[in-house]
């Protein structure tokens, strides 16, 4: 008996009966557009984890396995730094080009179709040229580029059907989110499933036919319900002679198509893509300082303190949360007994369980802010990131207590201890990660609040670079390539007790002694 095929089919039944439903019963409340837009989102989010929940696995057991396991780990998770940090830098280019460009339409359209490509390239990689790092790092540039089209665009143009005092706001939003948990869920039951049980390449490939429906429910059915929004902001003006002859358009698609080889470069420059970030993370970062001590506003301006403070606790939080993809993929495939009914689950199944829990709590937090606001004890927002940063290091806790105390002879720990884990994960994630964008609507100047909000998404970019460093760590470059399971065990624990528990639950302790002066900045937003 094959569990994880079981597991499969009942999470393809479960989102089979569930969406439907959720359709069913805000069809007279919400316009359609958030329906297709939402089958559109899910669709590209199969397609993002469906690859990630492959993708450092494929590298270290594949593409660099005849480094030995350290290098080949090491390689793997700088790449994958290197990657995810890109891949929600670039979304602040995109969402400037479609705000004066191309419009929210087209520019979600291209979007897609450069990270399907990237997909089946990746696939291709694999199939007929499997090593070919050139076409490795381009296809993956491809998914970073088109990523940088797609993914500030399809929530911003979501947000243009609906009037900003609109009470249906809020809950198209929690759809919509829903609908990115649930492409995540499936894609990493069923591209995890594929991947690792049948080909890597046909994992990769099944990413890109998701990307493709997604595609064709937004190019197909969106226009029938879009009426007229998401339209190039100024079509004559795009297409005039704008530089030695070339129109904005043609610019800004030569622009994207040479930005491509330079992403590639960069996946393979590690410390050069750290040091670009933090570059750009030092002077945005000093502009907004800059831009709170001297504005005339004293309110205006302490609220925008509260943002610089927050920055460094939220790309806390995401560096040590995104290990899920890196480190903790491979501490599951190498740590963890995944055996079941005589099955062995492949070790990329996992990362599904946070979708998964964020499915099924998501009502729930949404239920007790709610209860918790009109009794008047709803924590403020600095006091929900100690609550999140204090979840996710208490779930590091419970992986280094179960290593230390429950693992067997072999270097093994029971999946309890994982469940557990990413159970606190996501209790954390949904205290912070909400509120976080709600924030920066609430806090920024009016009129930079599109800067302060690429500056936040600038954090989770940070913080993902700085996951691939601390992923690093763990790579265990001094055990060779004959590293036993009670080795590497040694190695993670006592990376995830330094940097999970003590580093997450110290910065939870630090922001818990800062939040009156953070919410007395605020002056009455909470």
């Amino acid at each position: 008996m094959d569990i994880t095929l079981i597991i499969l089919i009942v999470g393809w039944i479960f989102v089979i009966i569930w969406v439907p439903i959720v359709i069913a019963t805000n069809k007279k409340t919400h316009p359609k557009a958030l329906f297709i837009l939402f089958g559109a989102e899910m669709w590209e989010r199969f397609s993002y984890y469906g690859m990630r929940a492959l993708l450092t696995l494929y590298m270290t057991q594949v593409l660099f396995e005849s480094l030995g396991q350290g290098a080949a780990d090491s390689k793997a998770l700088g790449i994958y730094g290197s990657y995810t940090s890109m891949v929600y830098l670039l979304p602040v280019i995109g969402g400037l080009v479609a705000d004066r460009i191309f419009g929210f339409r087209k520019a979600v359209l291209f979007g897609g179709i450069l990270m399907m490509i990237g997909h089946f390239s990746l696939a291709l990689e694999g199939m007929l040229f499997e090593g070919n790092l050139p076409l490795f790092f381009t296809s993956l540039a491809l998914i970073i580029v088109g990523n940088g089209y797609f993914k500030p665009n399809i929530s911003s143009f979501l947000g243009k059907f609906y009037d900003s005092n609109d009470p249906r706001k809020d809950g198209a939003f929690t759809i919509f989110y829903m609908g990115v948990n649930i492409g995540a869920f499936l894609a990493t039951l069923t591209c995890g499933y594929v991947g690792e049980k049948i080909s890597w390449h046909y994992g990769f490939g099944l990413a890109g036919i998701g990307m493709g429906l997604g595609l064709l429910v937004f190019w197909l059915l969106g226009p029938k319900y879009f009426d007229g929004k998401g339209l190039e902001p100024d079509p004559e003006g795009v297409r005039r002679p704008f530089f030695a002859g070339l129109s904005k358009n043609t610019l800004v698609f030569a622009g994207t198509l040479l930005s491509i080889p330079v992403c590639a470069s960069l996946l393979n420059l590690s410390d050069l893509m750290s040091t670009v970030l933090l570059i750009i993370s030092f002077v945005i970062i000093g502009y907004l300082v800059y831009s709170g001590v001297t504005n005339k506003n004293k309110k205006e301006g302490q609220r925008l303190l509260v943002v610089v403070v927050l920055f460094f606790f939220h790309a806390v939080f995401w560096a040590l949360f995104e290990q899920a993809g890196g480190s903790l993929t491979l501490f599951t495939l190498r740590n963890v007994d995944r055996s079941f009914f005589g099955t062995e689950i492949p070790a990329s199944i996992f990362q599904s369980l946070n979708p998964f829990y964020i499915m099924v709590l998501a009502p729930l937090f949404s239920w007790i802010w709610i209860s918790l606001s009109n009794r008047k004890k709803e924590p403020s927002t600095p006091m929900k990131f100690v609550l999140g940063l204090t979840q996710l290091g208490l779930g590091f806790l419970i992986i280094v207590l179960g290593a230390k105390f429950f693992a067997n002879n072999e270097g093994l720990i029971s999946v309890f201890f994982l469940f557990v884990m990413y159970l606190l994960h996501t209790t954390g994630e949904l205290s912070l990660s909400p509120v976080g964008l709600s924030m920066i609507t609430k806090l920024s100047p009016d009129k930079i609040v599109g800067f302060v909000m690429g500056a936040w998404f600038l954090s989770i970019a940070l913080a993902n670079k700085i996951a691939g460093e601390i992923g690093k760590l763990t790579a265990a470059d001094d055990l060779g390539e004959s590293a036993t399971a009670m080795e590497t065990l040694n190695v993670y624990t006592g990376i995830y007790l330094n940097w999970g528990v003590y580093v997450v639950l110290g910065a939870a302790a630090i922001l818990f002694l800062l939040v009156p002066t953070l919410r007395r900045w605020m002056h009455g937003i909470h």
